[in-house]
């Protein structure tokens, strides 16, 4: 059985207040290599907390190497307070690959753990479930204890449904007792065509081109991590092509994706101009 992975931030929710303090103090000169009486002042957080909003800040690709990611840099000069909805996406995105970030997919979505499981595997079968349900099927795959599972996949759900966290991108929202997806508000295509163009990198490196089935069908893609079906992705290409960040040959089957994109930073750039 697979390992759920999710103990990264001891007893504690995102909060992208909190994020962003540690993203300030990774900036700064000694970054997070600073003693941790130096980071609890910088950041307001105890000595508890530190490591572990930290590790949420990795995990959401703004921290690496206790600076701030090419990311985080972005991040910190055009959204130092975390207001757009642009860093909320761009957290979500890289928090559904657990820990392993854009490295070579594994076979089954749950080996990275319970957030790419969740993402990848549950949400596109499930787009409504309860708490009850959710446990349920994660009791099935992970190999901890159910106890121990119902305490840390709450926090993936309180991720997406609290003010404080991600709840502007609706990936999924609470009515009552029922989860939903299917409905997300999704962010500009210059933020679309920068998940794309990371995909890309990690699955079609040196490629000029791909057959448009071949980013349908993506494990641990970009229609799941956007919450959307497969054939609602299409519609999405054609945006990015409308926007010159993609071009699409439909002459002669089977079509083809071909990026126009020169870098994929540059892109995140231009997504919190709009």
């Amino acid at each position: 059985m697979a390992k759920l992975q999710l103990h990264f931030n001891g007893s504690f929710a995102l909060k992208k207040d909190e994020i962003s303090r540690i993203l300030h103090a990774a900036a700064q000169d000694k970054g997070l290599n600073d003693s941790l009486p130096n980071l609890m002042e910088k950041t307001s957080l105890g000595n508890g907390k530190v490591g572990r909003v930290k590790s949420w800040a990795v995990r959401a690709g703004l921290i690496k190497n206790n600076r701030p990611s090419p990311e985080g840099e972005i991040v910190l000069r055009l959204d130092p307070t975390f207001e757009s909805n642009i860093t909320d996406w761009l957290m979500h995105f890289y928090l559904s690959f657990g820990d392993r970030g854009l490295k070579p997919t594994p076979e089954n979505p749950a080996d990275w753990g319970g957030w790419s499981y969740f993402i990848y595997t549950f949400l596109p079968r499930y787009s409504k479930f309860t708490s009850e349900e959710w446990l349920y099927h994660s009791a099935s795959i992970f190999e901890e204890e159910s106890k121990v599972i119902a305490d840390r996949i709450k926090f993936i759900l309180r991720a997406y449904t609290e003010f404080t966290a991600l709840a502007s991108c609706k990936f999924v929202t609470q009515e009552k007792d029922k989860y939903i997806s299917g409905y997300a508000h999704l962010p500009n295509s210059y933020l679309l065509g920068y998940f794309l163009a990371k995909l890309w990198e990690r699955d079609f490196k040196g490629e000029g081109s791909v057959l448009t089935e071949s980013i349908f069908n993506q494990k641990i893609g970009l229609a799941a991590v956007l919450g959307i079906q497969v054939d609602a992705l299409q519609e999405q290409l054609n945006v990015l092509e409308a926007y010159g960040i993609i071009e699409q040959r439909r002459a002669v089957p089977p079509f083809q994706v071909i990026p126009r994109w020169d870098e994929p930073l540059a892109l995140l750039e231009k997504a919190y101009d709009r």
